[in-house]
């Protein structure tokens, strides 16, 4: 006898052990759900952060992440070098300058600067080997917009993108850090001049320096002699060939800092071009005549010598820049190429000219007189230097 099919409709009574473990399930839920709402809110926000910061490395970083970081620095190095050699003058000698993002506004500092590479007299081909190194991200992208040759500079996390007051402790770091880097340099085989920011640029300079001189450096104050240890050096420009003696010698006095703390590096400098292991190494230096190579210090009296000239001895940016003392270097350097070419034409025999600025309040830009000083002496540039541009 078959039996009888089932009927749709009816429905096999559940368990009572599966009812009941249904209602556990949901109080558990009530119990925890709030706690997860807690939760979400430092959750979040740790992921947040993740995002906008690189997380610390932890004590037991593996060796996966040591060869990244490996990875990383040999990168640098190699976008350094490649920058270097793209700049580089035939006989691998590259102009350097820093650059932040308080000197970096479009108007500011680093303008006035390439622009008197424009308006000098034989300079304007010399920016063809100028590496600008930024300090900080916004520093960098400004470059790129004005400059070919960039350099993003790591840190190590150190914010130097704002001004840094002078020998404040961000400031030293920021010397130090450039001492270091130099060196660096100098090891990838490369010589260089380096000028800092708020140095206009009348004429070249490759005349004026010593063929015998592994280290040329200005100076604030020059007793007449270029051997004379007793010049005031200014670290703010200086042309230093890359050899055995230039290397260690930059080695020498970045470790340095450490016995003089609180001083920067310029300061450093005129203290230990007396120590004897300066002689041990054979390092050959050679102070700059402000002749030559002047500043607000020692200005150079005569616009036929003067090659570049350094907004020195005034503390901070406003100072330099926005009561015109830069810009009345800029100016000069548009009258010199005028008053130059004429001479070069024979059209006029070049004349020496004394800078007097015309008093202004305080905020305005400043005009130039042109005077005629009581003594004048042509230059006598040396013709044995070549320049292989």
């Amino acid at each position: 006898m078959e039996r009888p099919p089932r009927r749709p409709s009816a429905a096999r009574p559940r368990p009572r052990s599966l009812q009941r473990a249904a209602a556990a399930l949901f109080l558990a839920i009530l119990v925890a759900l709030p706690f997860a709402v807690l939760y979400r809110g430092p959750v979040s926000r740790s992921l947040h952060d993740s995002w906008e910061w690189d997380p610390l490395p932890s004590l037991d970083a593996s060796e996966e992440d040591g060869a990244a970081r490996d990875d990383d620095l040999d990168s640098q190095d190699l976008k350094l070098q490649q920058v270097l050699q793209k700049a580089s003058m035939g006989d691998n000698t590259v102009i350097l300058t820093t650059l932040n993002s308080a000197w970096a506004s479009p108007g500011s500092v680093i303008d006035l600067f390439i622009d008197s590479f424009r308006s000098g007299v034989r300079t304007s081909s010399l920016l063809n080997h100028l590496v600008i190194i930024a300090f900080d991200w916004n520093a960098y992208k400004q470059c790129l917009k004005i400059h070919p040759y960039c350099f993003a500079l790591g840190t190590d996390g150190v914010d130097f993108s704002e001004e840094k007051r002078f020998l404040t402790s961000g400031y030293l770091e920021m010397m130090w850090k450039r001492i270091d880097f130099l060196r660096l340099v100098l090891e990838s085989g490369f010589s260089f001049i380096f000028s800092d920011a708020d140095i206009m640029w009348f004429r070249s300079p490759f005349p004026y320096f010593y063929p015998d001189g592994d280290f040329q450096i200005a100076c604030d104050h020059y007793f007449g002699n270029a051997t004379d240890l007793r010049n005031i050096a200014n670290g703010g420009f200086n042309y230093v060939k890359s050899n055995e003696r230039s290397i260690e010698f930059y080695s020498f006095w970045y470790s340095s800092r450490l016995r003089y703390p609180g001083l920067h590096d310029q300061d450093v400098f005129n203290v230990i071009k007396h120590d004897p292991y300066v002689s041990d190494i054979g390092l050959k230096i050679k102070f700059l005549s402000t002749s030559y190579f002047g500043g607000f210090c020692e200005p150079s009296r005569d616009l036929n010598k003067v090659c570049t000239m350094h907004a020195n001895c005034c503390i901070g940016l406003q100072s330099k820049s926005y009561d015109g003392r830069l810009e009345e270097l800029f100016v000069l350097t548009s009258k010199l190429e005028k008053i130059e070419c004429i001479g070069m034409e024979g059209a006029a025999k070049l004349q020496p000219f004394l800078v007097t600025p015309i008093k202004r309040p305080y905020g305005q830009q400043k005009e130039m007189k042109m005077v005629k000083p009581a003594e004048s002496a042509l230059p006598s540039p040396r013709k044995d230097l070549q320049l292989n541009i």
